[in-house]
């Protein structure tokens, strides 16, 4: 078998979307753990120190804004690449993202293709051989 791309960790309250993510970069040749919630997310962050975490900003417990900005703000995963992931498009949401330190910014519905390139590229792999 050979070596994953990079460990990518799946966050989202929604387990079709969170599915939909988690297959089409398994596909890719991810390493892909997943978590229901921010809460989740942080403790899995810490152990399993992924590349790259797609981040819904919609969710129970803490939201993906809560959630970022803790990321940011410990030593430990403030190196971590974020991707928030959400159906807030407005420029005011992609702006918080921004000042929060998030890597990419995606909208709800989103292309696969267009977030596998994303995660790709934050993870620092080779280019997809279909690019």
């Amino acid at each position: 078998m050979t070596q994953p791309l990079g460990r990518v960790l799946v966050v989202d309250d929604d387990e079709v979307i969170r599915q939909l993510i988690e297959v089409n970069l398994t596909l890719e040749g991810f390493e892909v753990v997943t978590a229901v919630d921010g809460q989740d997310c942080l403790e899995k962050a810490v152990l399993l120190r992924p590349d790259v975490i797609t981040l819904d900003v919609m969710m129970p417990r803490l939201d993906g804004w809560v959630t970022a900005t803790a990321l940011r703000s410990n030593p430990h995963t403030a190196g971590i690449k974020v991707v928030l992931i959400t159906a807030r498009a407005q420029e005011d949401d992609r702006d918080r993202g921004q000042q929060i330190g998030v890597d990419a910014y995606l909208t709800k519905p989103f292309d696969p293709a267009e977030m596998i390139r994303v995660v790709r590229v934050l993870a620092g792999a080779p280019g997809s051989a279909f690019g």
